[in-house]
């Protein structure tokens, strides 16, 4: 299968661009960014063509699937034209600035029937597994994710500077950070309807035009969520402060560090199960997956739908975070 990837200047980059270069039956042909630097650092790192435009590379190469990074407030043209050009492909969340922008490429890609994954790689993360085998028929309570990412210079670090401003990156930490977890609460209950009573956003650590904090309260029928995120965390990237809870009927299960669950029945016994509870962990699986889902001709792990329910999520919690 030979790919390209857009927007390379993206810090994900590496994330998708390592799985796919140890793939034995993956070729990388091409990448592409505005900025020719960039483009030529990771072609360099690729063996393969450097483009500053990522229409004309796909004209010229005609891959047979793209991996869709970039600024977020360019994402949904990148989109519009890979389901044009009938180009397979993954877009990095969130897609767009609005939830009008991914329900517009959402309905895009279903009217055609284009392959067009998600990164929510939480998908993979065992966490789900568990508590559907431990807690098989009981109900959920209480879902609560703090993740706190480390602060904003390091978006300036990696020179993506256009992240810390929200003409270009559509909001902030939620955006970034917490719609994986929103994202994972969905999955958790099953697919129900999720609705936002409740948020407090605040841009007060770093004074920015995004948020750096954001806490979101939601229900589900009997179910209440809590998503809290934020960039406040002083420390490297892909470290967080994370804190996972889940309550069911019979269970508590409970996450303090990226690699440790521990799990209390309501008689207090206790046990711990070791697995990656983290994002950064399951990319290379999402590409090895997604890459195999599309030769085979199955349907992505999650899709433009799944990121437009998300994305309306996040609205919701801004506008109440302005308006209480």
């Amino acid at each position: 299968m030979r790919i390209v990837l857009t927007g390379v200047s993206h810090w994900h980059t590496p994330f998708y661009l390592k799985p796919a270069l140890e793939m034995s039956d993956i070729s990388v042909i091409g990448v592409a960014d505005p900025d020719p630097t960039r483009a030529q650092e990771i072609a360099g790192h690729a063996g393969c063509p450097a483009f500053t435009d990522y229409r004309e590379m796909c004209a010229k190469l005609r891959p047979d699937f793209a991996f869709a990074l970039g600024r977020h407030c360019d994402m949904a043209e990148t989109a519009r034209f890979l389901i044009d050009e009938r180009i397979p492909f993954a877009i990095e969340k969130p897609c767009g600035i609005s939830s009008a922008e991914v329900r517009d490429i959402a309905a895009r890609a279903s009217q055609v029937g284009a392959f067009a994954a998600v990164p929510f790689v939480m998908r993979y993360c065992k966490l789900i597994d568990v508590i559907r085998e431990i807690a098989d028929g009981e109900v959920l309570q209480y879902l609560t994710f703090k993740f706190v990412g480390g602060m904003v210079d390091r978006y300036r670090h990696q020179r993506v500077e256009w992240m810390l401003n929200r003409a270009e990156a559509g909001g902030g930490a939620l955006l970034n950070l917490g719609v994986h977890h929103l994202d994972l609460c969905r999955v958790l209950l099953d697919g129900a309807q999720l609705h936002v009573v409740g948020a407090a956003i605040s841009s007060r650590s770093a004074c920015l035009s995004i948020e750096d904090h954001a806490a979101v309260l939601l229900r589900s029928g009997t179910a209440t969520c809590v998503v809290e995120t934020g960039y406040l965390y002083p420390a490297p990237n892909s470290v967080f402060d994370m804190h996972y809870s889940i309550r069911t009927t019979g269970h508590y299960f409970a996450a303090r560090d990226n690699h440790t669950l521990e799990i209390v029945n309501n008689a207090r016994q206790r046990e711990t199960r070791e697995f990656p509870l983290t994002n950064v962990f399951f990319y290379p699986q999402f590409v090895r997956d997604t890459l195999q889902r599309v030769e085979a001709g199955h349907k992505p792990i999650a899709d433009l739908t799944d990121m437009a329910v998300v994305m309306e999520l996040v609205e919701a919690a801004y506008a109440s975070g302005t308006t209480g």
